[in-house]
């Protein structure tokens, strides 16, 4: 048996920045209360694990405002207003790691935060890189780095690597990568 839905009555806009919108939705439940919902709204985002041929993967280092330390993390970014999933993988890998791929595919999705964003984060595998430089925007600064996936795996298991995301698009891929750890 389905799970009973809940109606949306009326959404409002509560505020918008470069990133995403607050928004407010009105609601009725199966039994009849009504409530409030308040979320972030999003275009969704890419997110990219791009593998060099060797069967390394690049990841950035990069400032988080929020937590006032550096996260470790593969390249990501939030879908724009008329771009793509597809197209915001492309740019996003170039303007974080200076490289473009000649064989991007998606490996999956998930959503990095139920309940708080309708965000849905799509994961891309990126192979056969091509380094052409990178021009990060005025927010971002990067450093690049390239390990093993036992590198990786142990850096998560050790908390160094601490993005919720870039777990998450770990997960998705990993099984690309067999046991030897090589796609």
């Amino acid at each position: 048996m389905p799970l009973r839905s809940w109606k949306k009555l009326s959404g409002s806009i509560i505020a918008r920045n470069g990133w995403w919108t607050y928004r407010k939705d009105e609601y009725e439940l199966p039994s009849g209360k009504k409530g409030e919902y308040h979320y972030v709204h999003t275009n969704g985002a890419s997110m990219i694990v791009p593998v060099t041929v060797d069967g390394k993967v690049l990841l950035v280092n990069q400032y988080r405002y929020l937590s006032g330390r550096e996260s470790i993390e593969f390249p990501c970014g939030g879908v724009k207003d008329g771009s793509s999933y597809d197209e915001t993988a492309r740019h996003e890998l170039r303007e974080e790691t200076g490289y473009m791929s000649g064989r991007l595919s998606q490996a999956g999705e998930f959503n990095p935060y139920n309940g708080v964003t309708d965000e849905i984060c799509k994961v891309y595998l990126a192979r056969e890189l091509v380094h052409v430089g990178g021009t990060p925007d005025e927010t971002e600064e990067f450093e690049l780095l390239t390990l093993t996936t036992a590198e990786l795996e142990s850096r998560i298991a050790s908390g160094e690597i601490w993005d919720g995301m870039s777990i998450a698009a770990w997960a998705i891929v990993r099984h690309a990568f067999g046991p030897g750890g090589s796609p």
